[in-house]
């Protein structure tokens, strides 16, 4: 009977043990188990952190490649404008090649233009009638000296020759005087000489008492009568010089000749 109570018991020691065992082994399970779960959800965090930092380099990336597409778009449409201006450029410069070589003929022509200009010219006022010849023989004679000169570039040949021309245009549109030296009846005399123009040539000492005028067929200062011109004479004098208000002159005008 002993026997019995005592194997009951020690069989129910060794229950409780097992029973004791069991649970301290079963909450090591579960500690490694939760242990690792959590190292999952680290895992798991991580991950999504990865992710998460690749999905916004992607972002960025993307929205780097929108912005480089419309640079290139841009580029584009700028080397379109860019082409376009080479070929205007590229047409300029054919059009300068082509007038570069054009202004080389061109100035062989003017040069002996120019010379052929000057010859008309004072061929003009030797047979014109002789009013501030001094001056402009002067003028002819520096403007020919530069046609030899090579720092002077034929443009500027032409343009001096052409402003000769102006200035003998202008002779013919203005009435001036001045102060010269005539021979009168075999006498150097001090005159006043009025120029009307190419109308007419007239001169006066400064006495008043004697009146001339250019005859442009005798090619010559001619006595006039004074009593006719003296006072005409004098009053176009003081107009030329603004001394008075412009009015009707009359003057010893030469026929016009037929041309021939």
């Amino acid at each position: 009977m002993k026997t019995k109570r005592f194997m009951a018991v020690a069989l129910a020691t060794v229950l409780s043990a097992g029973a004791l065992y069991g649970s301290v082994a079963n909450a090591d399970t579960l500690d490694n188990v939760l242990a690792v779960g959590q190292q999952k959800t680290t895992a798991a965090r991580a991950s999504q952190k990865r992710i998460d930092k690749i999905a916004e380099e992607t972002s960025d990336l993307l929205q780097d490649f929108k912005v480089v597409n419309k640079e290139i778009d841009g580029l584009r449409v700028y080397n379109r404008q860019l082409e376009k201006q080479l070929a205007n450029q590229l047409e300029v410069i054919n059009d300068l090649d082509e007038s570069i070589a054009n202004v080389t003929v061109i100035e062989r022509q003017i040069q002996p233009l120019i010379l052929r200009m000057l010859e008309g010219l004072e061929q003009f006022i030797e047979l014109d009638a002789p009013f501030k010849l001094d001056e402009r023989m002067a003028n002819l004679v520096s403007v020919k000296n530069n046609m030899d000169r090579s720092d002077i570039t034929v443009a500027e040949k032409f343009r001096e020759v052409l402003e000769l021309y102006n200035y003998e245009a202008e002779y013919a549109r203005k009435i001036a005087t001045y102060g010269d030296t005539l021979n009168v009846n075999g006498q150097e005399r001090e005159v006043n000489v009025l120029q009307i123009g190419r109308i007419a040539l007239l001169a006066q000492t400064t006495d008043s008492n004697i009146s001339l005028a250019y005859d442009k067929g005798q090619q010559a200062w001619v006595e006039i009568d004074s009593g006719t011109y003296r006072r005409a004479l004098m009053s176009g004098l003081k107009i030329a010089r603004q001394q008075a208000s412009t009015d009707i002159m009359t003057m010893p005008i030469p026929a016009p000749e037929a041309a021939q």
